[in-house]
């Protein structure tokens, strides 16, 4: 099945939003709809990196977010920030929790998912699980609430710890458990589809260690499509170690 057609039409309001800054590095929180980086085309070069280079010009990208996807990214302001952080990432020492609505309830109150993941070519950039050539992929997951929206429709909020950091993985396994993302364009079903205008995955809380002084740092968004307030990750016992 093709993948939907989509025009790139990124939040304008507010333009560039940098949770904080130092000499080391940005912190930014990139809307839903926003490329971390530019596309190909001429009219994707509208992105998080290029809006920071706008006001920081030696701003280089550690990580990304889908477009769809919100939440938090860091940026290095220089060569070695950019290595220390990014080792950080490649070594699975930095702590990550999102949070999604999911379609349906969730049974389990926690749990993980551990299913490699492979991309999905003929349907690009659709991911997929296979369980011979995949690379390995794990989650673990906690179930903050099950609800049901004003039509009828069963819905769980779960906070998600990726451990590693395969493209679309939170949005793979959770439609492997079962459960896929609400207002997701490339995986969702109709129903799970049509309950959100935006995909409900939020990059909410980052935590890493801060390239210069050694200590730790905490960042936290607050949830776009909810009014839970979770703990900082720093009062969390849970973590992706």
């Amino acid at each position: 099945m093709a993948n939907p057609s989509f025009v790139y039409n990124p939040p304008m309001t507010p333009y560039l939003d940098i949770l904080y800054q130092d000499k080391d590095m940005v912190v930014a929180h990139k809307p839903s709809g926003l490329l971390s980086v530019p596309g190909k085309a001429l009219e994707h070069r509208d992105s998080l990196i290029s809006r920071v280079n706008r006001v920081y010009p030696t701003a280089t990208v550690v990580h990304r977010l889908d477009m769809a996807t919100s939440g938090i990214l860091v940026l290095a302001l220089n060569k070695a920030s950019h290595r220390h952080i990014s080792k950080q990432f490649e070594l699975r020492q930095t702590k990550k929790r999102y949070f999604a609505r999911v379609h349906g309830h969730v049974e389990q109150d926690s749990g993980e998912v551990n299913l490699p993941l492979i991309c999905d070519w003929p349907n690009r950039p659709k991911q997929m699980v296979d369980l011979e050539r995949g690379k390995k992929a794990l989650t673990h997951y906690e179930v903050v609430e099950r609800k049901t929206d004003e039509k009828g429709f069963p819905y769980s909020l779960v906070a998600l710890y990726p451990i590693t950091g395969r493209s679309h993985q939170l949005r793979v396994h959770m439609l492997a458990l079962g459960h896929p993302i609400l207002g997701d364009r490339l995986y969702a079903h109709d129903e799970a589809l049509s309950m959100a205008t935006r995909l409900q995955l939020h990059a909410e809380s980052l935590s890493f260690c801060h390239p210069s002084t050694g200590q730790w740092q905490y960042f936290q968004t607050p949830i776009p499509f909810s009014q839970y307030r979770p703990r900082s990750l720093s009062a969390e016992s849970h973590t992706n170690q």
